[in-house]
């Protein structure tokens, strides 16, 4: 099948790469000429473990390939994918020139019926505000408008594609659910889990999905948060909780709270499009409040223990990213401790195995880089754990003793065995308590 895909960002490459791997013809297209270069030579501008190789192999079987003439995109391809970015504004609501100025484009070049795909993240009831403004447009053309969800996650999202939990397709269209039923069929086979409904719905299960993952991560939180104030082991607590299958274990893990590009930005969308319609998302509310303000934990642990006095204070951090195997760090809790720590005259130095660039974008030369996790350490009066990327999973504690002016770790994902580390002599700071070894703070 002939297939067009407007937008290279992640979304947009890893959908192109992933229908490319079953056969179909891809165009991407992007206005951005250094993006499209890059892809053109199998250079991925941003990080996503093993797509390269795919991208590389489909690019020399001449099944996917670059351009920045909307024209040919349009004219080019039978269903026509929308990946391109909804940027939050100030108030959260959802900025969808890009989507309106493609749509435009889709109008403008259609010759023939077109099925149009809407892979953005988008408030609900934009699939049928696209529906209108093709009709607007172009009156002589049949476009089926189709809202198609993603479910990706950074670090595994080719394989998510490929393997996916569900997928959504939001049309009542029937020539639509048919093409997309093609579509989808190679990644099918071994059983359907494919979910047609309307357009709004398809929105809605998004936006409701994230939320709840939010929801799950913030509860967790909370719970730790009373675990350090009455003594309860919250991972004895989050384990047990978790074995009830009505619950389940997954994203029952406390620590410094959610970040990135998704959960963050369609929680305050949700939260926006509910108040716009007059309803107080209490919930949600609660949801995004905790996590604002759960980084600041670990920061004010950090100050109790040295007393307040921090300036001077050498602090090793791990981690920039806002997860482990993605080098983004929108919305990183990371960058929000470190920057706090450098307001308060602490040296920070800081490593992380893919997201150095990024993250120097925004904090500048405030911090120090380093060229691996030992070297951060040199003389640091600390160690702050953030992303639990695995290589910082079972480091060599006698070596960062060796290291370190103090043996003290603030541990924001909760990796570490509190028990070993104080037999090893270390003062560890985690979600849900501490435990003392030689460092009192002096």
């Amino acid at each position: 099948m002939r297939i067009s895909v407007f937008g290279t960002g992640y979304v947009g490459t890893v959908v192109a790469v992933a229908l490319a791997e079953t056969g179909n013809d891809i165009l991407c297209i992007d206005p951005d000429k250094n993006r499209l270069n890059m892809l053109k030579k199998g250079i991925l501008p941003f990080y996503e473990p093993g797509l390269s190789e795919h991208l590389e192999r489909n690019i020399r079987e001449g099944r996917l390939a670059f351009t920045d003439s909307a024209e040919d995109g349009v004219r080019n391809g039978k269903v026509l994918f929308i990946a391109v970015g909804t940027p939050q504004g100030k108030d959260g609501s959802s900025d969808l020139c890009a989507l309106e100025e493609v749509v435009r484009s889709i109008a403008k070049y259609a010759n023939d019926e077109k099925v149009v795909v809407i892979k953005s993240t988008v408030p609900v009831g934009t699939g049928s505000r696209v529906k209108r403004m093709l009709k607007e447009l172009r009156p002589d053309i049949q476009f089926s408008v189709v809202s198609n969800p993603e479910f990706m996650k950074e670090g595994t999202a080719l394989m998510d594609f490929i393997k996916p939990a569900r997928v959504v397709i939001g049309t009542r269209d029937e020539h639509a659910k048919r093409i997309m039923e093609e579509l989808y069929e190679p990644f099918m086979r071994v059983s359907k889990r494919t979910f047609f409904c309307d357009n709004e719905t398809a929105e809605m299960i998004k936006y409701a999905s994230n939320a709840f993952l939010a929801t799950k991560i913030s509860f967790i939180n909370e719970i730790a948060n009373i675990c350090e104030n009455v003594g309860a082991d919250v991972n004895c607590v989050r384990l047990a909780v978790g074995a009830d299958p009505r619950i389940g274990p997954q994203f029952l893990f406390p620590g410094v709270g959610f970040g990135g590009s998704c959960l963050p930005k369609d929680l305050i969308s949700l939260i926006s499009q509910a108040k716009a319609v007059g309803y107080e998302p209490g919930l949600l509310d609660s949801v995004r409040s905790i996590n604002e303000k759960q980084w600041t934990h670990l920061v004010k642990k950090i100050k109790e223990h040295f007393k307040g006095k921090l300036v001077g204070l050498k602090a090793a951090l791990w981690g920039l990213s806002f997860k482990p195997e993605t080098d983004d760090v929108r919305e990183s809790p990371s960058l929000k401790i470190a920057s706090a720590l450098v307001e308060n005259k602490v040296k920070v130095s800081v490593f992380d195995p893919a997201a150095i660039e990024n993250a120097r974008k925004i904090l500048g030369d405030t911090v120090n880089y380093g060229k691996s996790m030992y070297e951060v350490l040199e003389g640091a009066d600390m160690l702050i754990v953030v992303t639990e990327w695995l290589e910082f999973r079972h480091p060599d504690f006698e070596r960062i003793k060796s290291l370190m002016k103090r043996s003290l770790i603030f541990d924001g994902r909760n990796i570490y065995d509190k028990e070993e580390l104080k037999n090893k002599g270390f003062t560890y700071y985690f979600y849900g308590g501490s435990v003392s070894g030689e460092d009192h703070g002096d």
